[in-house]
């Protein structure tokens, strides 16, 4: 059978399996909650089964990243550079992301023979290694495929060289891995400035860290097996479906019909109205660029003809694209809760009142464009109003099932995310008809597990760098520089917020997260600061790096999805951006708007 056929249908394969252990995901808990409530027993074992079938739908998730050449890298000059450079730039990425992806795979396979040594099970049957086995074989696969995307048979046998590069220093060069270390940091930062992938960075520098140290590699994919199989975790993947499905279910027209309706009246009626919609999306996307990508392309042309300025109309798109961070169920919420081990409903709690002040400043701008631009408002009908309402009813009623089952007490959290992906989904294939359950949810899904997968991959491998730093005590060493050399906490906030800002700059916030939190939790609690107000300062800061230069994800998405040169989007940008980091700083030196949602002083 020819080759690229044998990929295309192992692709199909990958994809199905990710939608299969995506829906089975949102069942189980339902399925559970159900059989408990009407024969006060559950099925046993069903959480255990959930958060193993999040670790499935990570890695299946991180091989169609690989398969769809979407993994999260650096943005760089690169594809300017001329044309011969561009390939010594490609191959240089792809035989550091070869080798590091080698290296994973071999590190997750001696996890999983040790495991086999002294197996566990699931519910009395299932072998917890048989789980695990998704660990080597994705970064296997992965690591197959950095090779066959180099271009052509040269370009791979260069590729390939990767393999036995990985194996040399696992093994001969081991006895030396401290001479090398960063040599080999340097080559991996290289690549990554190169065009290797973000996860390649963080997993090759961990396993350099690991075996200069003489501590097993095994020890990287332990740590992320034990992240992704939290309880709190498949919340992440549920509650991103959710928002994949109402923003590929036209849930987005209906309800700008409804906020039109309410709102377009006021000045900047349109633009408030892109304000609201977008940050209802955010909420369940996690400011992951589904609503730059679906919600914005639907928004901008109505924003234009309606009178309002290009560059505004940019600016504010752009924003919004990651305006509801702090809302429930946003997905950044819930692993910084996990990360940082606060609970994650007061973490919400935490997040309302500073996130309606972000809110607040986007819907100030557009209310002055609307005035300023004198745009044409739409008149008050309380006909319109009521049709749009009952049109939008099963959208408008989905926080309140989500909010009501998060925080009623009626279920778990991974319940109440598994009982919104079954709401949403029976709402949008069933009541409104607009998703077909064969032609349309699959791909749903498929475009699920890929975010999910990009995601995923990097939160693993940077769990393994942050236990070594853990264990290399620099937390308590980053603590002991900053109480001597900053003495007042009002300096140590503003240092924080300026620090966080670049983070914002340089890092995606899912690997902010899982390598900066930890490092700053001692540091924060030195000078006596609130751990929900820690968060609430991170997770904002981090909000603003979707928007800063010069790897501002939403600048990209935005500069793709309306085809404007970067630049353009930028400038478009920047009112917005000035504004909300004169939030951020309101929200940091105001504690108070933080703790008086959870009891705090």
């Amino acid at each position: 059978m020819d080759p690229k056929r044998i990929g295309e249908l192992w692709g199909r394969v990958e994809v199905g399996a990710a939608g299969l252990a995506l829906l089975l995901m949102a069942v189980l808990p339902v399925a559970e909650l159900l059989l408990r409530a009407c024969f006060s027993e559950g099925i046993p074992s069903s959480a255990t089964y959930v958060q193993n079938l999040t670790l499935w739908v990570g890695f299946l998730g991180a091989m169609i990243c690989s398969q769809r050449k979407k993994h999260l890298t650096l943005v760089t000059g690169v594809d300017r550079l001329p044309e011969a450079w561009r390939k010594a730039a490609g191959l240089v990425a792809s035989v550091v992301s070869t080798g590091v992806a080698s290296a994973l795979s071999w590190a997750s396979a001696e996890f999983v023979r040790s495991e086999m040594d002294a197996p566990t099970t699931v519910s009395g049957w299932l072998p917890v290694w048989v789980a695990q086995l998704i660990l080597p074989v994705s970064f296997a696969v992965i690591a197959v495929r950095f090779i066959l995307q180099a271009g052509g048979l040269r370009e791979r046998l260069v590729a390939l060289l990767g393999v036995p590069l990985a194996w040399a220093v696992g093994f001969p060069l081991a006895p030396h891995a401290a001479t090398i270390l960063w040599p080999g940091i340097g080559v991996i930062l290289f690549a990554t400035v190169l065009g290797a992938p973000l996860f390649v960075a963080m997993g090759g520098c961990a396993l350099l860290l690991f075996t200069s140290d003489g501590t097993p590699t095994a020890s990287l994919p332990v740590e992320t097996y034990r992240l992704i199989v939290s309880p709190s975790i498949p919340t992440v993947p549920l509650f991103t479906l959710t928002g994949f499905i109402l923003a590929e279910g036209g849930a987005s027209g209906r309800l700008l019909r409804l906020f039109r309706a309410l709102f377009g009246w006021l000045p900047g009626g349109l633009a408030v109205v892109a304000t609201l919609v977008c940050s209802f999306f955010t909420t369940f996307t996690g400011a992951s660029g589904v609503t730059i990508l679906a919600v914005g392309g639907l928004l901008y042309p109505v924003l234009l003809k309606s009178g309002y300025r290009e560059k505004f109309s940019l600016g504010l798109l752009t924003s919004t694209g990651s305006l509801g961070l702090l809302f429930p169920p946003s997905l950044p919420v819930i692993l910084y809760a996990i990360v940082a081990r606060v609970p994650i409903p007061d973490l919400f709690k935490a997040g309302a009142l500073p996130g309606a002040l972000l809110v607040a400043a986007v819907l100030f701008l557009a209310i002055r464009e609307g005035v300023r631009g004198k745009v044409e408002r739409q008149a008050f009908r309380l006909r319109e109003a009521a049709e749009a309402l009952w049109d939008s009813k099963w959208e408008v009623l989905l926080p309140v099932v989500a909010l009501v089952s998060l925080f009623g007490g009626f279920c778990t959290m991974i319940e109440a995310a598994a009982i919104t992906v079954v709401y949403a989904l029976v709402v949008e294939t069933v009541i409104h008809r607009e998703l077909h359950p064969l032609r349309d949810v699959p791909r749903v899904l498929g475009s699920c597990a890929e975010l999910i997968g990009g995601v995923f991959v990097i939160l693993g491998v940077a769990m393994g760098l942050t236990n070594y730093l853990v264990d290399a005590e620099v937390p308590m060493k980053a603590t002991s520089w900053v109480k001597k050399h900053i003495h007042s906490r009002g300096m140590f906030l503003l240092a924080l917020n300026a620090f966080l800002l670049v983070v914002g700059c340089l890092m995606d916030i899912y690997s902010a997260i899982a390598v900066v939190v930890p490092l700053i939790l001692p540091v924060g609690a030195a000078f006596g600061i609130h751990p929900l107000h820690l968060g609430i300062i991170f997770l904002a800061n981090l909000e603003l790096g979707y928007l800063t230069p010069p790897v501002g994800m939403n600048l990209f998405l935005s500069s793709y999805r309306f085809e404007k040169p970067v630049l353009a989007v930028t400038r478009s940008s920047l009112p917005f951006l000035l504004l909300l980091m004169g939030m951020v700083l309101v929200i940091t030196y105001a504690p108070e708007l933080t703790l008086i949602g959870v009891g705090g002083p």
